[in-house]
This record gives structure tokens, C-alpha cells and sequence, in this order.
């Protein structure tokens, strides 16, 4: 799972940044950054009420024709107390007193910097489309206001181009903090997603890495155990067999098991030390290996007829060769457990350009085996399978026209 990570110093940061980088949060929060914010807020409308009801009850008003009556001016003022107490509301429900103090707009002058605060916030934190209605509706009232409190320095229309201006402004000011924080929430997905993809691509490698291993440890532990039970089954059938071919058998059995445990320590290293990016892996066979494969199933009493008219193995690519390999070793492998007596035949040609095609055969099994046969996890030929698949060939196994079981692979071998 992708762990978010958590901004370094959130409190610089706006509460709606915080709460996407932090989940587990319901609500966006207060950040020490928007203390500060609302705070300014707050006591610039204060300022801005104290003036403008100072400059209405003044002999000579700067900002506005007073109103008719004191009492209304008193109202007014409290009017903007209540809206500058509002202002710590604004980030829960910034539409709600929007839309609520709209109609304040037609005639209080001491709600006018609150009032625009409020209509920044509704900018920033809702889509543009109730930004832009928004708007339309405060250019209506600006019409309102600039005709019953007329600035007593300038005619109706410049008033009105003034209300214009400043609504137009705050509104691209606060379209532009929208799309920065947009831009910002944008980065920090693509981010958790570039990560996210970064782990599933670790894991997935992970997984192949082990799939590989695994088929490779089946390929291998098969072949050496099939030889053990071959050579155990013989000494328990043949218990008056001569000394020197009971030895024999002994050493081949003794041979195989510590070659098994050898593969398996080695397999078992490096699922221990898969993090260890430098940490060497062990040879791993060619088809110039093929002979030793073949002198091991021959010792084991296995009848192996084999027909290679590859000249030279060593010039097979080592990617190529080590997929004939494997194939030539399961077939053997599943010869021994279920065709136990029967001869096979490995058949190994081809050539650069033509490709390398590998076949192993060997007679269908009549009747009950002695002994019974191998237990296998039945994945060798899937193993197989997928081996050949990835080297960008084909493979073919089942019964043949005369009744036969046979293994058949090709290969391509560029030129």
C-alpha cells in the first residue's frame, strides 16, 4: 500500500492541502496558516467598520452618501460586526453566507469588506460555474447600491465601473489561488500514483523472481529426487542384488541427495538474499551440459537413445540452450516417474535461422507400475510451458499416432 507523505511543515499550508495529504481526517482543519489568515480577515473588517461608521456619522462622508437616519447608521454597524463574527464561518459554509448576505449588499457599506471576503472564499473553494452566478448576482447589486449610496465624489456610472472592477479582480484573484491549489493536489496524485505504480512494479518483478525460482527449483529437485527413487526403488526390490551393484546404487543415491541439497541451499540463498541486488547467482546450465544430464539418467538404469546434430554446443546462445535444458531434463524426469523401464529417445537438431527443436519420447506405460509412481506437483510442464513461451516458441506434448507419449519443443535460434 502507498503511504502518503505528509507535507514536511503543514502548518504553512491551507487546511484543504492538509487534509487530502492526511486522510484520516474528516474535516479540513485550521493550519497556524489559516489562524493568521482569518485573523487578518477579521480585523481588517473590524478596521473597515469602525471607518466606514466613523466616515457615515462624520459632517462630510468620503465613502458613501450617510444614511437618512442615525439609527440606520447604528444598524449598519452591527450589521458589520455580525458579518466580521461570520468570517470565521466561511471556510465550513462559504456558499451558505455567500447567498445568505447577498441582499446586504444592496445597501450596508460597513458589510462591504466582509462581504467580499466572503465572495473570495466562494471563489476559491466552489467550481466556477457557482463563482460565475455568484458574481452575476453581486453585479446586479452593485448597480443597487452605487444608486442608494452614491460616492459623493463621483457620478453613478464611474461608481458603478469602480463596484465592476473590484468584483472582476477578486474574482480572477481567487480563480487564481483555485487553480494553483488544483495544480498542487494534481502534482502530489501524480506523484502517489508514479509511487504506487513505482511499488506494483517492484512487486510484480518480485513475483516473477520468485516464479523463476521456483521453476527452476522444481526442474532441478525433480530430476535429483526422481534418480534417488529410481535407485531406492531397485535396492528394495533387489535386496539379493551383488554387493559391488548395491554399493553402486548406494553411491549414485548418496551423490544425488547431496546434489539436491546443494540446489536447494543454493535456491534458498537467494530467496534469503533477494534483496541484495549484487549478490551472484549460480551458473546455470547450457546445452554443452546436456551429456552429464544424460550419463546421470544412464547411471540411474534409465535407457536414453540420444540423437544431437547440434555441432557445436557451445555456440547455442546461453538463453537458448538452457531452455533446451530444462526440457530435455523434465522429460527425462517424468519418463523415470511414469514410464519407469521404458526407453526414451531425446532427439536435439536444428540450427541458426531454422530454429532448435527439442523431442523426447518414450513407450506409453502398460499396466500397474511396481512401486506405484513419483508423486509430482504437476506443474513441471506448465513450468515448461511458460519457459518456451517466453523464448517465443512452441510446445507440444500428449500421446503421438503410435501410441506414444512425446515432449516436442521448438526454439528459435536467430541467425
Amino acid at each position: 500500500m502507498t503511504s502518503i507523505a505528509v507535507p514536511e511543515h503543514p502548518w504553512l499550508l491551507p487546511g484543504e492541502l492538509v487534509v487530502r495529504a492526511e486522510p484520516e481526517r474528516a474535516r479540513p482543519r485550521r493550519t497556524t496558516r489559516d489562524w493568521v489568515v482569518d485573523s487578518l480577515a477579521f480585523l481588517l473588517g473590524l478596521v473597515w467598520v469602525l471607518f466606514a461608521t466613523a466616515d457615515a456619522l462624520s459632517p462630510d462622508p468620503q465613502t458613501a452618501v450617510p444614511l437618512p437616519h442615525d439609527w440606520m447608521v447604528g444598524v449598519d454597524a452591527v450589521i458589520g460586526l455580525v458579518c466580521c463574527g461570520l468570517l470565521w464561518l466561511r471556510r465550513r459554509w462559504p456558499l451558505g453566507l455567500a447567498v445568505a448576505t447577498l441582499p446586504l449588499n444592496l445597501f450596508s457599506m460597513a458589510a462591504a469588506i466582509p462581504l467580499v471576503i466572503f465572495y473570495f472564499t466562494v471563489v476559491v473553494h466552489r467550481r466556477t460555474a457557482v463563482a460565475v452566478a455568484v458574481t452575476g448576482v453581486g453585479l446586479l447589486t452593485n448597480l443597487v447600491f452605487s444608486w442608494t449610496r452614491p460616492d459623493p465624489a463621483m457620478p453613478y456610472w464611474a461608481t458603478v465601473a469602480w463596484g465592476v472592477v473590484i468584483t472582476l479582480g477578486v474574482l480572477a484573484w481567487g480563480m487564481f489561488v483555485r487553480a494553483r491549489r488544483q495544480l498542487i493536489v494534481s502534482l502530489r496524485e501524480r506523484a502517489e500514483r508514479a509511487e504506487a505504480e513505482q511499488q506494483l512494479r517492484v512487486a510484480q518483478a518480485r513475483h516473477l523472481e520468485r516464479t523463476r525460482i521456483a521453476r527452476e527449483m522444481h526442474d532441478v529437485l525433480a530430476h535429483r529426487i526422481s534418480l534417488l527413487s529410481l535407485h531406492a526403488g531397485a535396492l528394495e526390490f533387489r535386496p539379493d542384488a551383488p554387493a559391488d551393484e548395491v554399493a553402486r546404487a548406494a553411491g549414485v543415491i548418496r551423490g544425488s541427495a547431496h546434489a539436491a541439497l546443494q540446489d536447494l541451499r543454493e535456491v534458498i540463498g537467494v530467496l534469503r538474499a533477494e534483496d541484495d541486488g549484487d549478490a551472484p547467482e549460480p551458473p546455470q546450465p547450457t546445452l554443452a551440459d546436456l551429456p552429464a544430464l544424460i550419463a546421470e539418467s544412464r547411471a540411474a538404469g534409465v535407457r536414453v537413445n540420444v540423437n544431437d546434430s547440434v555441432g557445436s554446443p557451445e555456440d547455442v546462445p546461453a538463453a537458448l540452450g538452457r531452455a533446451a535444458y530444462r526440457i530435455v531434463q523434465e522429460g527425462l524426469t517424468n519418463a523415470r516417474k511414469h514410464a519407469t523401464g521404458a526407453a526414451v529417445t531425446v532427439d536435439v537438431t536444428g540450427g541458426p535461422g531454422t530454429g532448435l527443436t527439442v523431442a523426447i519420447g518414450n513407450r506409453w506405460p502398460v499396466g500397474t507400475q511396481a512401486g506405484g509412481t513419483l508423486p509430482g506437483a504437476g506443474t513441471g510442464l506448465v513450468g515448461i510451458s511458460e519457459r518456451v513461451t517466453l523464448a517465443g516458441g512452441r510446445l507440444a506434448y500428449g500421446r503421438d499416432d503410435a501410441g506414444d507419449f512425446r515432449l516436442a519443443a521448438w526454439l528459435p535460434w536467430p541467425a
